[in-house]
């Protein structure tokens, strides 16, 4: 709604700048006060304290990342790995008819979840080892770089899964060739098919 109000602003009359300004600043104030009783919620709720820990743990995630995976996924960490894909809307879907086979897509989902994760994933290229290895590997691999980032969300989401469904803290993994077999997740293999 932000935004919205922004965007009607630019191609507003200026006679109605005033109102609109003042109808921004109460949605920014709105705001704020929102993420602090969220903060403060996370700080107070030994679960959600726990969970908020274990996550921020891993390169890349951050305040605005953990708070929305707890408000807004709280499936993460009892799902698998195909599940939690597809709640977040990162899950690739056939669009097969007939003899027809169409390209896979994502779709449907927590779109929210979905948009800070892109921007986590963004960072998280950057910071964090196993996905910058990821992301180059399928880079190299000729793959274009949008399809490469939803890839490299998917598996940011999947690594956070198991963490939380493990009760592990994120660990730097060892230098890994792009080409390595093993999981960028040491010690968070989980036994049970979520990752």
């Amino acid at each position: 709604m932000l935004t919205a109000e922004k965007n009607r602003r630019a191609r507003a009359p200026k006679l109605l700048y005033r109102s609109i300004d003042e109808h921004i600043r109460w949605l920014e104030k709105r705001l704020s006060g929102f993420d602090d009783e969220l903060g403060e919620l996370i700080r107070t709720t030994p679960l959600w304290r726990e969970r908020d820990e274990l996550l921020r743990s891993v390169p890349g995630v951050g305040k605005v990342l953990s708070s929305t995976l707890l408000a807004q996924l709280p499936e993460l960490g009892m799902l698998n790995r195909k599940q939690i894909a597809a709640l977040a809307g990162l899950a690739p879907f056939n669009r097969d008819s007939g003899n027809m086979r169409g390209s896979r897509r994502i779709w449907g989902g927590r779109a929210q979840v979905r948009r800070v994760l892109y921007m986590a994933t963004v960072a998280g290229i950057r910071s964090n080892p196993a996905i910058k290895t990821f992301y180059l590997r399928l880079r190299a691999g000729g793959k274009p770089a949008k399809p490469a980032l939803t890839a490299c969300m998917r598996k940011f989401l999947v690594i956070l899964n198991a963490m939380l469904h493990n009760k592990t803290h994120w660990q730097t993994p060892a230098l890994i060739s792009p080409t390595s077999p093993f999981s960028p997740l040491l010690g968070a293999v989980s036994k049970h098919g979520c990752c």
